[in-house]
């Protein structure tokens, strides 16, 4: 009777991001099937997104939600985990791994994959009470804690990972500083001219930037805790906690103690197979020396080396001969890319560059001698990265000075993705061409179906946009209709539906599902995607088409997302925020003791913004109308921070107080914050106006900005500081008061009737065909003759603006919906206490629990 072979085991020891990605491919080459597989991970969670750590203190993504492991993954191909139970040894002779919990696993293949540990200079003080380092999510949760008692923070290094450091620090309120040795930030992925701009971009954020200094000493306070830092130039910054960034270093311990060899400057040495010297033992990512002689410290080549030793396992033939170190992140909200020869080192070749040094945008090409692209770096502007970064080592379609112009002025964006050849890597995470993208698009394909096929734009992110215009042009060469409804409600696109409900007054959500919607929808309930957004339709027309004009009256109210059905921002902990309209910022001392009266007497977080208004944290649904009844007689209306509405006008002090202020830029932001508080639009909308060139008010990275200048106004659009940071580019300059405001009436009502839902300016002024110019065409010269109507349009909206929340604490029948328990719509349940969680200034959710007395 014959018998089966058995299982050969497999352990992997570390289970970061790489480790997954190499699991992934082991069962994607069928290796799981046949195969024991077996994972010693030391940290108390599985794989996660090391990469966007910030984006827990940016975007309140919970830990959770940085998870790599889909649902089931591990159980379906019969993984075996082991959370919190790293590797101690390896005994080669008998292939056998042993874990801190003693357990003992005998092994036929061994994958190492442990990754890199912080690099902490031997300073004096450095391990004191209030030192870190920004590896982990347990790091991240106990820099959290600690900066609850801090003021001020200081990261010590200026790369990749301190630049991320500084915006959890600059997240968490602290004031922050940035120490780095190198005379420049980021030293190895930009050059002297991009070192330059990001440091402007950062310090403008209030981040204090100290190059070419080292850490000499950390200075110890009361109890061995933090109290400052000796640098190098003998400067003594003050602060609270440090947190090292100063790079990384190869874990390969546990190869150094099997004897396997080790690079000179550590990781473990493989072959271009990710062998090493022992045949039953790979090494692959962070804690490996590849072939090449290097340590790669990026995800992209991790995976790669993932991917040939899982190929190598599986009995296929593989190598690994390096990759592509190009790399584009957000950080501090400022967009830094790098790609191929940044640095120019490849001989005879030439630099290109663009430098607008008041926006912080700097760009430069490196091209050859015979035109072919060698690489780049970008800062401030990084939008043509994803059509850039692929066309490296080919000779562009355009000339150099045409490809390195920013956004909206011409540049490589303009190509769009049709330019690239098949060959192409779009994504430089997981190594997907052009042509693999095409390939994948089959019959009726989502960009979602893409990504699962491909794995494209499923690591860092960056391609996603490039990727789904791939998708959408192979779609619609095969003939494909592609779908631009608006939802699964309707097929109409959200500009479509405006005109609909402009030109036949349609002043119902129900009447235009039921006339405009797809057959099958009409009827139905809609949807969460079509309700808010025709919601926020009906309101930016309604008082040209007489729909009601109140947000919470009769199905309207229905419509509102959780934001606008309660007239606030709900924040992470469930409560909500209160924001008071400041025109200009512009302030009277009676109105500030009246803010500072509620903020105690209802015990709310108060902050000064960006945006030149005082928020107020913490408030419990119940507490809204009682808060703002305070506020409205007061003389405050709603500052509309929970609409798709406009936000704020910042301004500077203009030439009222400023030497150097030529308007009354003050005035100017009054005027226009009143003229259009409370417009509904596809997106939220910022403005700011500047009093002259010096631009303290940032109007270029706002939706609409005003900057004076000797003779009037110029007129930028198109910018914001959001996901995708955007500088603003020129529509008009030199404008009279009364031309800015007719330009700006016609230019927020084109964007209101053609854009998208939840499209800001900034990426609707780049999808447009034609983009700043055909704008400028229809706003300016009105060569669609639409401009009286758009004014028309503004003049109905100034002409019925009402205060929401003035008109909801007269209506009687809007109040009944701001209770915290429906059960209990009058005084709260006398057995339901909230009780602070602590006393802290700065609020860590959960800022309110609920604690129940029970009478016995």
């Amino acid at each position: 009777m014959a018998t089966s072979a058995p299982r050969t085991t497999i352990v992997l020891v570390g289970h970061g991001m790489v480790g997954q990605h190499f699991l992934e491919a082991l069962a994607g080459n069928g290796v799981t099937r046949r195969a024991r597989v077996v994972v010693l991970c030391e940290e108390p969670r599985p794989a996660y997104d090391r990469v966007h750590l910030t984006s827990y203190f940016s975007e309140g993504v919970r830990p959770a939600e940085l998870s790599l492991v889909e649902a089931g993954f591990l159980a379906g191909h019969g993984i075996e985990l082991h959370l919190g139970d790293p590797a101690l040894s390896v005994d080669r002779v008998s292939r056998t791994v042993t874990a801190r919990s003693g357990l003992t696993v005998r092994y036929d293949t061994l994958v190492l994959a442990t990754g890199s540990s912080p690099f902490v200079p031997p300073v004096p003080g450095r391990d004191a009470t209030g030192c870190f380092v920004y590896r982990t999510i347990e790091d991240v949760l106990a820099i959290e804690a600690y900066a609850k008692g801090a003021r001020t923070g200081t990261v010590v290094g200026g790369g990749l990972l301190g630049l991320e450091a500084a915006g959890a620090l600059r997240g968490l309120g602290l004031d922050t500083h940035v120490v780095e040795f190198a005379p420049r930030l980021m030293p190895v992925q930009v050059d002297e001219g991009g070192g330059e701009a990001l440091r402007r971009a950062v310090e403008r954020l209030g981040v204090r930037v100290h190059t070419g200094v080292g850490t000499r000493e950390i200075v110890l306070g009361p109890g061995g805790r933090v109290a400052g830092m000796d640098l190098s130039d003998g400067t003594r910054l003050a602060t609270d906690m440090v947190v090292f960034s100063a790079g990384v270093r190869p874990r390969d311990d546990l190869a150094r103690a099997c004897g396997l060899p080790v690079g000179d400057r550590g990781g473990v040495v493989v072959d271009a197979s990710c062998r090493t010297a022992d045949p039953a033992v790979f090494a692959i990512g962070e804690c490996a020396q590849a072939a090449d002689g290097r340590v790669y410290g990026l995800v992209a080549p991790g995976n790669a080396m993932a991917e040939t030793a899982a190929r190598t396992i599986a009995g296929g033939q593989a190598a690994f001969t390096g990759a592509d170190l190009s790399t584009s992140l957000k950080l501090l909200g400022v967009g830094v890319a790098s790609f191929g020869d940044a640095h120019g080192g490849t001989e005879g070749c030439l630099d290109v560059r663009y430098a607008d040094a008041g926006a912080g945008i700097y760009r430069k090409l490196v091209v050859g001698a015979d035109g072919t692209l060698l690489g780049g770096v970008l800062v401030g502007d990084v939008e043509s990265y994803g059509v850039l970064r692929p066309l490296t080592g080919t000779v562009p379609p355009v000339a150099p000075g045409q490809l390195v112009l920013p956004a909206g002025a011409g540049g490589a964006v303009s190509l769009g993705p049709a330019a690239l050849p098949d060959e192409a890597v779009v994504c430089g995470c997981h190594h997907v061409t052009k042509g693999a993208i095409r390939g994948a698009v089959d019959g009726p394909t989502t960009l979602a179906d893409v990504k699962g096929r491909t794995k494209a734009g499923t690591g860092c992110g960056s391609c996603v946009r490039v990727v789904g215009h791939l998708v959408d042009a192979e779609l619609a060469a095969h003939g494909v209709t592609v779908d631009k409804g608006l939802c699964r409600c309707f097929a109409r696109t959200r500009a479509e539906l405006y005109e609909i409900v402009l030109a036949l007054r349609i002043t119902s959500y129900r009447e235009l599902l039921d006339r405009h919607g797809r057959e099958e929808a009409r009827g139905g309930e809609g949807c969460e995607v079509c309700k808010p957004a025709v919601a926020s339709l009906l309101a930016s027309l309604a008082p040209a088409i007489g729909a009601p004009v109140h947000v919470l009256d009769g199905e309207q109210a229905a419509l509102q997302d959780t934001n606008d059905h309660f007239l606030a921002n709900m924040q992470k902990n469930g409560s909500y925020s209160v924001v008071p309209r400041v025109p200009g910022g512009e302030i009277t001392p009676e109105k500030l003791i009246v803010i500072g009266e509620v903020a105690r007497d209802f015990g709310l977080y108060t902050k000064i913004t960006g945006g030149q208004r005082i928020d107020l944290f913490g408030a419990r649904v119940e507490q809204l109308p009682l808060i703002w009844r305070r506020l409205v007689d007061a003389g405050f209306e709603s500052g509309h921070a929970y609409g798709k509405a406009l936000r704020t006008v910042k301004s500077c002090v203009g030439q009222s107080w400023c030497r150097y202020g030529v308007q009354d830029s003050v005035r100017m932001a009054i005027d226009l914050e009143l003229r259009y508080r409370g417009l509904r639009s596809p997106h939220k909308l910022k403005s700011g106006v500047s009093g002259c060139a010096r631009e303290c008010a940032e109007a270029r990275s706002k939706d609409f900005g005003v900057i004076a200048t000797a003779t009037g106004w110029n007129l930028y659009v198109g910018g914001n500081g959001g996901a995708t940071p955007r500088h603003a580019d020129l529509l008009a300059q030199d404008l009279s008061d009364t031309g800015l405001v007719r330009l700006i009436d016609r230019f927020l009502m084109f964007y209101i009737r053609t854009a998208d839902r939840l499209e800001r300016t900034s990426t609707w002024l780049e999808r447009l065909p034609g983009g700043l110019g055909h704008v400028r065409d229809v706003v300016v010269h009105d060569a669609l003759g639409i401009c009286g109507e758009l004014e028309a349009l503004m003049a109905s909206h100034v002409a019925g603006y009402r205060d929401e929340w003035a008109d909801t604490l007269g209506a009687p029948e809007r109040l009944r919906r701001f209770v915290s328990f429906v059960n209990a719509p009058g005084t709260p349940d006398p057995t339901v206490r909230f009780v602070a969680e602590r006393d802290q200034i700065r609020p860590e959710p959960p800022l309110l629990t609920l604690q129940e007395t029970v009478t016995v």
